[in-house]
């Protein structure tokens, strides 16, 4: 398996279980807060479309659905229990879900992309390739650059070895403390990687680096016209 999300009978006795915000990783208010300042600040505005990618209960949705114009927001992840729990848990309690049709949440467990606009404006994937081996974040631009045909910012986060370290070791994360490896979840990667795996795409690689990620995952920003 390739990573625990990939067990999807135990995240849907996990959600069963009341624990649809502790099974995508915790720090929920912390982290859903933080991706929300950071797409504000990079320009997201209440008119433009957004793509969660990997979106899980919706860590980040409850606070893109709160600000965007309805309809603007979409969502895929691989457990279809997260995405039951995020709208019925967070979206509904919240009084948002005339905001947010139902079939904006979908289940994606190949980077397909199913029924995905091709004008989104903006698309996000926050702790999805640090869990994934690099051919899938290759699989994940090619086709999302073959599904969104607009002009979209793509931001990403990825692990990186610590103060320039080898990347075939593997390294301790701080803050956070994670230990992340070049083999196995969680993944870490050097921006050649990155860059590498873009190659043949449209996407253009830029780093962004530190944003104040509370395990030191580092931001990457991918944009094609």
């Amino acid at each position: 398996m390739i990573s625990n999300y990939y067990d999807k009978a135990g995240v849907a006795a996990a959600v069963a279980r009341g624990e649809h915000r502790d099974v995508i990783g915790s720090m929920w208010d912390e982290i859903g807060g933080l991706q929300m300042a950071f797409l504000q600040a990079n320009g997201l505005a209440p008119q433009h479309s957004l793509l969660d990618i990997g979106c899980g209960s919706l860590r980040l949705g409850i606070h893109a659905v709160a600000f965007l114009d309805a309809g603007n927001y979409w969502g895929t992840d691989l457990n279809s229990a997260l995405l039951d729990a995020g709208y019925e848990k967070e979206i509904g309690p919240a009084g948002l879900s005339h905001k947010l049709p139902r079939g904006h949440l979908l289940t994606d467990d190949d980077f397909s992309f199913p029924e995905v606009p091709a004008d989104m404006d903006f698309a996000i994937a926050t702790s999805v390739f640090t869990h994934l081996p690099l051919n899938h974040m290759r699989l994940c631009l090619t086709n999302l650059a073959h599904r969104v045909t607009s002009p979209c910012t793509f931001f990403f986060t990825i692990f990186m070895p610590p103060n320039g370290g080898v990347v075939t070791e593997s390294h301790r994360q701080r803050p956070g403390g994670k230990l992340t490896h070049p083999h196995r979840d969680p993944y870490h990667y050097s921006l050649a990687d990155v860059v590498y795996a873009a190659a043949e795409t449209p996407w253009s690689i830029e780093f962004v680096g530190v944003w104040n990620h509370p395990r030191n995952q580092m931001m990457i920003k991918a944009t094609k016209g």
